[in-house]
């Protein structure tokens, strides 16, 4: 199939899936994600692993997309965020491992569509984060679930609070990443290799493998993706976030109020 934002080259065994849309730094819209959902309902027949990248060199996927979400009513922001938890969720439950391939920035969406892989590659000029807070809004595809997995909870709270960035070699440091390249081409290649590697193994074995690793995660994942769901609606409700966005569209400093309700 062909797709308007997503880039998909088979290469033996291993599908490799670039998000191209570099006028706006690779950002998730609802058509990404619906593309994305389509791509890893399930994987193609013969298939035993699956990258996931962005394309050019600033951005693996800079955010969610700040300017359609300026637009959304609290129940269209409910909406995008439960779609965007859909698809986090596909590529996690995906039955073949998944790599995130990180060049540039991967924050906020960026940042939990990486966490959804199995593990993440990136190269030295890669940058992490979970920046909402800045905006008015808080991580509504899985961070508030995921980051704490990796890094721990308290760590997370620091990050996610914060809303600060974290370059390649702290995130390889406290367990975002798991190997950092000096290039695209040699971080490329080493997922390539692994992949191959991978499908070298029992394919039901590595299937059933994933599945108890997800599930040793903990079985409250849904219970803690609705209320990370209800919290994302509820900052569409709020000024702030209405402030935060505004703000970063026009490039200027927010300034929040705490206004819990919004007068849209």
């Amino acid at each position: 199939m062909t797709y308007s934002t997503l880039q998909i080259e088979r290469t033996a065994q291993i599908l490799a899936v670039t998000i191209h849309r570099p006028g706006q730094l690779n950002a998730l819209s609802p058509q990404v994600l619906g593309e994305l959902a389509e791509v890893f309902v399930a994987p193609p027949t013969g298939v035993r692993g699956a990258i996931i990248t962005g394309s050019g060199e600033r951005a693996f996927v800079a955010g969610a997309d700040i300017k359609r979400m300026a637009e959304m009513s609290p129940d269209e922001g409910a909406a995008f965020g439960r779609l965007g938890q859909r698809v986090m969720d596909l590529i996690e439950a995906f039955p073949v491992p998944v790599i995130a391939c990180v060049d540039g920035f991967a924050l906020g969406g960026g940042c939990e569509l990486a966490m959804s892989a199995d593990f993440i590659f990136a190269t030295e000029r890669a940058v992490f984060g979970q920046p909402e807070v800045s905006l008015g809004l808080i991580p509504g595809f899985g961070g508030c679930v995921r980051l704490p997995r990796l890094v721990g909870p308290a760590l997370a709270k620091e990050l996610i609070f914060t809303g600060r960035n974290v370059a390649a070699a702290e995130a390889l440091r406290i367990g975002i990443v798991n190997r950092v390249f000096a290039t695209r081409d040699e971080m490329m290649a080493a997922a390539h290799e692994s992949l191959a590697l991978v499908a070298t193994r029992s394919p039901i074995a590595v299937a059933t493998c994933k599945q108890i690793l997800r599930d040793l995660a903990g079985h409250t994942t849904a219970d803690q993706l609705a209320a990370e769901a209800a919290g994302f609606r509820h900052v569409f409700e709020t000024e702030d976030k209405r402030e935060g966005v505004a703000a970063f569209i026009a490039k200027r400093a927010p300034r929040f109020g705490g206004e819990r309700a919004c007068t849209r």
